[in-house]
């Protein structure tokens, strides 16, 4: 059922969105399943039960992110959507007061610490491969999924003959208007290196085998093993929760905040389009 409806979604979507859109609408269809209800047309009640079953063990972010896609979803395919219905809106609203709205703060990955890990690194294979991907993404600022999108071919000089990358999609920039991104003159000198070692065009960021093998693109999901383990391997502790992809763009934020930065500016290195979201990054740093 979900594949005929996301078939039409081809082409206009991210295919990490449309993952996304496919996974929350089956978790729907399997709630739907184990009570004997019929997952189209969704009824408002069923919805409601939905958030409230929900809300007995996810976040609430989870919460309204499955929420929001069954609506884009529906909308989408021209089938009834009860997202708005006064059901649901009540039971969204109880959902925030019995569990609350915020979200666990990712841990901060701050130069300082960055600096902390690269130095752990060895010059192996894999040792090269991580210097490069906490570099590139302390320098960026940018999603799990963007990192693992750069390409070699990416790489650039700019007017000034300084070096840069540029970023042809992001979460923000659906349709590819590009976005310049100006680098190191460390982190260039880092990516020639693996460019030397890697041999070839493509991606820049790839898997290595123990053996120090490198094969394919690397996936995005794999940045937070590598950075838990690197972490492990200094035994240091950053914060409550270990490192993951957003570690570098809530440490670089800060590290701006700290060197001055107005908010318009922050907001522009980190690609956040809203003054709310950036601050969210923002919330628990006292400078």
């Amino acid at each position: 059922m979900i594949d005929e409806i996301l078939a039409k979604f081809e082409g206009a979507f991210a295919q990490n969105t449309i993952r996304a859109y496919r996974s929350d609408f089956i978790q729907y269809e399997q709630w739907c399943e184990q009570r004997r209800i019929k997952t189209l047309p969704v009824r408002a009640q069923h919805l409601a039960s939905y958030v409230d079953y929900l809300s007995t063990y996810a976040k609430s972010a989870t919460i309204r992110r499955r929420i929001n896609s069954l609506g884009t979803i529906l909308k989408l395919s021209k089938k009834h959507d009860p997202t708005k219905e006064p059901e649901v809106i009540l039971a969204v609203k109880r959902m925030h007061r019995k569990i609350g709205r915020a979200q666990t703060q990712a841990t901060p990955l701050t130069k300082k610490n960055v600096t902390k890990l690269i130095a752990n690194c060895d010059n192996s294979t894999i040792g090269l491969r991580n210097k490069v991907l906490l570099k590139l993404g302390y320098e960026t600022m940018r999603r799990r999924s963007e990192l693992c999108s750069f390409k070699f071919e990416d790489l650039m000089d700019l007017a000034n003959g300084k070096p840069a990358i540029k970023l042809k999609f992001s979460k923000t920039d659906q349709y590819g208007e590009g976005k310049i991104i100006p680098i190191s003159d460390e982190l260039h000198c880092l990516l020639r290196q693996w460019k030397n070692l890697v041999r070839k065009e493509g991606y820049i960021l790839r898997s290595v085998n123990r053996h120090g093998q490198i094969s394919n693109h690397l996936n995005p999901s794999s940045i937070n093993t590598i950075l838990k383990s690197l972490e492990k391997n200094l035994d240091i502790h950053l914060g409550g929760k270990p490192l993951s992809g957003h570690s570098f763009r809530v440490g670089a934020a800060i590290d701006l905040l700290e060197e001055g930065k107005s908010l318009a500016e922050i907001m522009l290195k980190g690609g956040w389009k809203s003054d709310g979201m950036a601050i969210k990054y923002l919330r628990n740093f006292e400078i």
